[in-house]
């Protein structure tokens, strides 16, 4: 007798066909929140998905775990289409980057010299970057900069070979150079594997509030075109064997995301939470073998539940 799987996408996808071998997860599973008020703004709430920030998942770009969202070039991850700006601050941090960035690190330096800067359709813009469209709130295209695209994926991702190794360039610097990602990489870039989403509502007593919300950036998180990809990160077990989760591991992002008062109060709670077990276990985790182990996270913590800031 046939079983029906749901598989979350089209079973003649690409999305479906990776579930379907067992190469990723599906991304309809029970999840646990907690929402809470900014300490330092009563009218901003924020609202985290904790069973992704309990996860063991590790960013597998550069290594072999990392199968790519396009088979035929698995070596650039999620880096095929390059990084769409943020702001100007988010354009100014990356041209600072690049200008200190040595370049025995940067596989495609020559290359952006000899291209030159591309001049429409506003302002010439850096020979790293080009002009493309984005969709705005109205979800009418609109002039939007995004890293170059050269030889199928972005300028700054190096292919293997190089002597730094196949990856981000930037990455690659900013560690060895003790840069803060959040700073030198497209904003982009560094948020992912977490979203933000920030949105204003009007609270029942009808005060205007913001609400950001934390979480997973799965295959949706793309729009449309994540269901295309060959095969998807988050999901995948293979990919969640950090041995931290990622409420310590990715302190320094989450606090670039919603603030140290508010990340204080998200790190009280997840340590809280791992003296008793989570209810909702990440199934890519728990498929990796890692559901239930908490020690690591115990012994980040003080007396007060509070990461130390030393890590």
């Amino acid at each position: 007798m046939n079983r029906e799987v749901f598989l979350g996408f089209p079973a003649n996808s690409a999305a479906g066909a990776s579930i379907a071998r067992g190469d990723e997860l599906t991304p309809d599973f029970p999840t646990e929140w907690f929402e809470f008020v900014d300490p330092e703004d009563p009218l901003h709430t924020i609202t985290v998905n904790v069973t992704w920030l309990e996860s063991h998942f590790a960013c597998g770009f550069g290594t072999d775990r990392c199968r790519g969202i396009d088979a035929a070039l698995p070596s650039v991850g999620c880096c095929n289409h390059g990084a769409f700006l943020s702001d100007e601050t988010d354009k100014e941090q990356l041209d600072d980057a690049v200008a200190r960035m040595p370049l025995k690190f940067w596989q495609y330096a020559q290359y952006a010299e000899q291209l030159g800067a591309d001049p429409a359709p506003e302002d010439p813009c850096e020979p790293w970057l080009e002009w493309d469209e984005l969709d705005n709130d109205e979800g009418e295209p609109e002039p939007a900069l995004k890293t170059r695209v050269v030889d199928g994926a972005c300028i700054f991702a190096n292919r293997p070979g190089w002597p730094t190794g196949a990856g981000c360039a930037i990455h690659q610097w900013a560690l060895d150079a003790g840069e803060d990602l959040t700073v030198v990489k497209p904003e982009v870039c560094w948020q992912l594997p977490l979203r933000r989403i920030e949105q204003y509502e009007d609270r029942a007593d009808g005060v205007e509030i913001l609400r950001t919300t934390i979480t997973e950036y799965d295959r949706r998180g793309w729009g449309d075109g994540g269901e295309d990809f060959d095969w998807y990160c988050s999901t995948s077990p293979v990919c969640h064997d950090n041995p931290d989760p990622m409420w310590i591991s990715h302190r320094a992002e989450l606090v670039a995301l919603i603030g140290d008062a508010a990340y204080e109060v998200l790190a009280r709670h997840c340590a809280a939470r791992s003296r008793v077990g989570a209810v909702c276990v990440h199934p890519a985790t728990e498929a990796a073998g890692r559901a239930g182990s908490a020690s690591s996270a115990t012994s980040l913590v003080d007396g007060d539940g509070v990461v130390d800031s030393a890590q």
